[in-house]
């Protein structure tokens, strides 16, 4: 029963990514515009079945950070909208041709981005994640086969069918944005071997799915990562804006992966910053605070860390600090502990930020600056289908371009090869 649905709604897909690498831009422009408006009209509708989702979340006991990530409100369902009009809005990557050159023979050879075909979206509970996926794929002509958490099914499916429903009537190949509906995890285990018709995959969520696709999956994957990121607050820093940067990396939305879950400080610095802005952290915002032993020196308040904080990725209201000697230190702690996501440093000394942006290997890597800006819509990418920490095709946040590979065109005049 399981297999069936996976296979046919696959197969279905397969069949919409035929026609959907021809779609004008026009035509996919007009059809995420009248997705997005279908949101906003039927957002109560979206918002019944949310609540569902959210009561049997609480009751299966989901922490805050999760429950944070599952809840759909007007507001947020009006940002998913406008982030299907903001991909309208950008330039169609599909057909662009990146570049073309004479050889001696007088062939022409060019190179022209194309859709991928179809993409299988795998992601826990996050439903936004449902209009992004369907809307960066439709945007670069490919199918979309997504499947939800169990604990946005609800959600998931409500929305998938108003954005898929409205597809269609506006010209979309029926088929082109397919949610699996059942809850069993079967589901994904069919869709890690879906060769025939699954031409890459995403996983989108914690470690442990993302380690379960990766290891058991023949579809090509694109490994979206975990988000351990470090903001490091050197000797030469400006210490007010290092305070509010560490306070918005942590706490301005804890359950995501760009935000900061250590953070290193110079020695030189750590007696001014650490009393003031780890008070803040703890009296305001209730950060839970673990530190290494010159952190608890300077605020006895604090849990001492081990060595298994310092590689966690909270996703909630916790912190690990460290006191560091200097920038080598910091970045060798990065070198060990991260997990090339997202990480900052705080510094007015040019020669040292850049050469941490240099040093560090990471998707992105920031100076004086927030590490929750690595998301698709502040990179003006309209959307992100996730943020990939691999090396391979797509880095970073993936917008429209990622979502494209290339096909050789060539020209010629009648020659031929002797």
């Amino acid at each position: 029963m399981v297999r069936e649905e996976v296979v046919n709604k696959a197969g279905r897909a397969k069949e919409a990514s035929r026609l959907m690498g021809s779609l004008s831009s026009f035509a996919k422009d007009q059809a995420l515009r009248y997705m997005a408006e279908e949101l906003v009209n039927r957002a109560e509708y979206i918002i019944e079945a949310n609540k569902i989702d959210m009561a049997k979340g609480r009751e299966r006991g989901l922490k805050g950070s999760l429950l944070d990530r599952l809840l759909l409100t007007e507001a947020r369902i009006g940002e998913m909208a406008d982030g299907l009009k903001a991909i309208a809005d950008l330039p169609d990557p599909v057909g662009e041709i990146t570049s073309m050159w004479k050889r001696p023979n007088g062939i022409q050879i060019g190179k022209m981005r194309v859709p991928i075909g179809v993409i299988g979206i795998i992601y826990e509970a996050r439903p936004n994640v449902t209009v992004d996926a369907a809307g960066l794929c439709l945007k670069t002509g490919n199918a979309v086969l997504l499947r939800g958490g169990s604990e946005a099914i609800h959600s998931n499916q409500a929305i998938a069918k108003i954005i898929s429903e409205a597809a269609v009537k506006a010209g979309i190949p029926e088929g082109a944005i397919q949610l699996i509906e059942t809850t069993d995890r079967e589901a994904v285990n069919i869709m890690l071997k879906l060769n025939e018709y699954i031409d890459i995959l995403i996983p989108r969520g914690g470690a442990g799915l993302i380690q379960t696709v990766v290891k058991n999956a023949t579809v090509p994957v694109i490994e979206t990562g975990v988000g351990n990121c470090h903001v490091y607050v050197d000797d030469e820093a400006d210490l007010k804006m290092a305070k509010e940067i560490v306070i918005n990396a942590k706490t301005q939305r804890p359950g995501v992966c760009n935000a900061m879950e250590t953070l290193l400080v110079n020695k030189k610095a750590a007696g001014v910053f650490l009393p003031d802005v780890l008070n803040t952290l703890k009296d305001e915002y209730g950060v839970e605070i673990r530190g290494c032993q010159a952190t608890k020196e300077l605020v006895e308040w604090v849990k001492e860390a081990d060595d298994e904080d310092y590689y966690t990725e909270f996703l909630d209201l916790i912190m690990a600090v460290r006191v560091v000697e200097d920038m080598d230190e910091a970045m060798n702690h990065i070198y060990k502990y991260g997990t090339k996501h997202s990480e900052a440093i705080i510094t007015t000394d040019y020669n040292k930020a850049r050469r941490f942006q240099q040093d560090i290997d990471a998707a992105a890597v920031y100076v004086n600056a927030s590490t929750r800006f690595t998301d698709g819509f502040q990179f003006g990418f309209g959307a992100e289908i996730g943020i990939s920490t691999q090396k391979l095709h797509a880095r970073g946040p993936m917008g429209l371009e990622e979502l494209t590979t290339i096909k050789y065109i060539i020209n010629g005049e009648g020659q031929i090869r002797k």
